[in-house]
């Protein structure tokens, strides 16, 4: 992970299925979850997709209030 991974999480919309259009870090934990267990995608989205499902699973989406609000 880098530094500037956090921000894309709130600037980078999901390009596809049922939350097309939201935010990565607006993603309900279930939709991240199925990823997990079904796989991410390959390239920066999955790997972005990872890092959310690890935040959101460890309960830490608030760390990235303060990004928002840069944004």
């Amino acid at each position: 992970m880098q530094a500037q991974d956090l921000e894309r999480l709130v600037s980078v919309t999901m390009p596809f299925g049922k939350y097309k259009g939201r935010l990565i870090a607006d993603l309900p934990g279930n939709y991240l979850n199925w990823f997990a267990r079904e796989g991410f995608p390959r390239g920066e989205l999955g790997r972005l997709l990872a890092l959310m499902h690890e935040m959101d699973h460890n309960g830490l989406k608030g760390l990235l209030e303060p990004l928002r609000e840069r944004g």
